[in-house]
Order: C-alpha cells, then structure tokens, then sequence
C-alpha cells in the first residue's frame, strides 16, 4: 500500500486510543521500511508505525480460509489490510463475534453470527464478504440501517455442492452406505437400488447451485422440473437443460429425487414440512444440501418411519453437530457434516472472490 498523498488522519480514522506498537506488525512490514536495517528489531521504524495505522483491518473468520486463500492474502495486503485470523480452531460464537469485529473495518466471514448485537458494537466496521453464497448469518436489516456494505461469493461453490447433492442422488438410490457398513461388520447384505436414468429430479431454487443440478442430473438422462418464483422461464439455462417450470406444489408431487438449493427465509423456512411431504410419491427421495431449517426435521422422522417417503440425505442440519438426533438412528437417513463447499476448488474460488468483494466494497 503506498502512503504517497495519505496522512495520519485517514478516511475519518481517529488515532485517539491507538497506541504506536501496533497489533500485528509483520516481517513483511518491517522489511519494506527503509530504515529496518540500521534499527534494532525491537524498536519500530516510524515509517512502519504510521504504514500501521493507514492499514485497514480485516476480521476471518472461515477456518479454511489460510488453506485456501494465499492469492487472497497476497490480494489483501497488496490492498493495504491488515489482517486477523481466526486460529481459534472453530467458529466463533455471538460474544466472540462482538470481541473480534470491535475494532476492525471489515469481515471476511464463513458461518460465524453477525447479528444485530455483532453490528451495533462493531462501531468502524464498514463491510462484510460471505465466504460463500448463504446470507442467512447476516443481520441484512442492521446492516443496511448501519451503513455497512454486504457481498458473497455467489457461484464458486455451484460446482462443489451440486456434485455432492448428485453424489448423494446414487448414495439413495442404490443404497450405497447401507452395503458399505454391511460388508465392513463381515456382512454380504444388498438392497435393490434403482436406476437415475429417466427419473424425475424436482429442483427447489434455480440458482447458480440449483441450475448445476440440472446440468448434470439432465447429462445423467434425468428428467428436470424445477420451481423458484425469481427465475424466467425465459432464462436460457431453463432452455439449455430442458427444465420443465412448475409450482412448487408440482415440483414437489411430481419429483423422484427432491433437492434444495434455496435460501433460508422466513418464506421458505419449513417448505418440507408434514402437509408438503403427504403429496410425495412413497418411492420418492429428499437431499437437502442447502439450509438445515427449510426442513421440519420431526416431519421428515414421522415420514421416513412410516415410509411416506423412501429415504433422505443432508448435508445441513438445524443445529450443528446434531448430538444425539432420533433420525441418526433411522437407516434410510443420512447426514453429512455440512462438507457440500468444502473442496479444494471451491475453498480457492470462495477466498479469492470474498476479497476481491472487500476490497471493491472498500
């Protein structure tokens, strides 16, 4: 970051209460100070003191984030931040969160809370960047009553999670999981699966995941109707992929294979709930791998127990981990443990893009 035309007095930053030792001074800092060679390490060069307090901090929250993002590091320093990891080894909880966005400018984050309480004693923050597509652990309504600029890292996990949901697609059907724990424990057990080819994929949300879906649920020779009450039916991936535009009520009816690719709200908050899942075909499967809350959970328990349903896979839950959840006992239930974006690919397109977002916004 170069300080040619900056003062010490910076965007409306008051140095009141800083002190001159700052925070996270860096190697790379005090290398790039002129006057590094001909002073002792301990004492800080005056030109990296004031490079300190012209920096911008950043807040990151996502775990996977030192593993994924070194073009994204390397971005956010060339752009002047400085930045604060999380090295916790977990996310952050409300009162951490409220700790950790005290003093700093902006966020970078995964799952973590930022609620309206986060927000309110966050008193310099100016933007946040979901590392992801998912808002729903954003106060969007604070935010915007704050002033404070929101982004996500729409579509670089559309790959990631529409391959697991399709994986989890022949993970039901030919009851893989169920063969794999039986011949582990010295069992030969086989179920009859079925095929994929020429089934109905019903798609709840048509969005960069949902329409990935398609694009490969329609190569595998499925049929695909799909519902989102924001997407054209003039759309040209609609087109591309043959995607047959219904209600809700008929993706759902209609469906062999049942995915969610939609947003947590208070509109779609339980949308499989006991009344939806009654107009299912009883051969019929669920994969949520979107929102834990767009299912009702002891709905979807009474529905496989009874076999309104032939079985379900998520890959999110209402609250994570579980614990000891009554559908973990059940065989036709999988759960996985929230892994749809957490791949190599998708962990770089999310770092890369979540600081590109910051640094526009900023």
């Amino acid at each position: 970051m170069s300080l040619q035309g900056e003062t010490l007095q910076h965007k409306g930053m008051s140095l009141q209460g800083e002190t001159l030792q700052h925070k996270r001074n860096t190697s790379s800092s005090r290398e790039e100070c002129p006057l590094a060679e001909e002073r002792p390490l301990a004492e800080e060069c005056p030109l990296t003191i004031e490079r300190s307090f012209l920096m911008k901090k950043v807040l990151i929250t996502p775990r996977s984030f030192p593993q994924s993002g070194k073009e994204a590091y390397k971005l956010l320093r060339e752009n002047g931040f400085d930045i604060i990891d999380n090295t916790s080894g977990k996310s952050f909880n409300e009162e951490q969160m409220i700790e950790q966005c005290a003093t700093v400018d902006a966020v970078i984050v995964g799952v973590d809370p930022i609620t309206e309480k986060v927000l309110k004693n966050a008193k310099k923050l100016k933007a946040i960047s979901k590392y992801g597509a998912g808002l729903d652990n954003v106060d969007l309504k604070t935010a915007e009553e704050l002033g404070i600029k929101v982004d996500r890292a729409a579509g670089t996990n559309a790959v990631s999670v529409a391959e697991l949901a399709i994986g989890l697609f022949f993970t039901l059907a030919r009851n893989i999981l169920y063969s794999a724990k039986s011949v582990k424990s010295g069992g030969w057990d086989r179920l009859r699966g079925v095929e994929l080819t020429g089934k109905i994929v019903g798609i709840l949300g048509l969005g960069n995941i949902g329409k990935e879906v398609a694009r490969m649920a329609s190569g595998l020779g499925m049929n695909v109707i799909g519902y989102d009450p924001y997407v054209n039916k003039d759309d040209e991936s609609i087109k591309k992929y043959s995607i047959k535009i219904m209600d809700k009520a008929g993706v759902i009816k209609n469906a062999d294979f049942l995915t969610l690719h939609m947003p947590l709200t208070d509109e779609t908050k339980y949308i499989i709930n006991s009344e939806s899942i009654n107009s299912m075909k009883s051969t019929s499967f669920i994969v949520n791998t979107a929102r834990g809350e767009l299912v009702d959970e002891d709905a979807l328990y009474d529905a496989l127990v009874s076999g309104k349903i032939a079985g379900a896979a998520e890959d999110v839950f209402s609250k994570e981990p579980p614990g000891e959840h009554r559908l973990l006992k059940l065989d036709n239930f999988i759960l996985l443990s929230h892994i749809g974006a957490f791949t190599k690919e998708a962990n770089e397109k999310m770092a890369l893009k979540s600081a590109e977002n910051l640094i526009r916004m900023l």
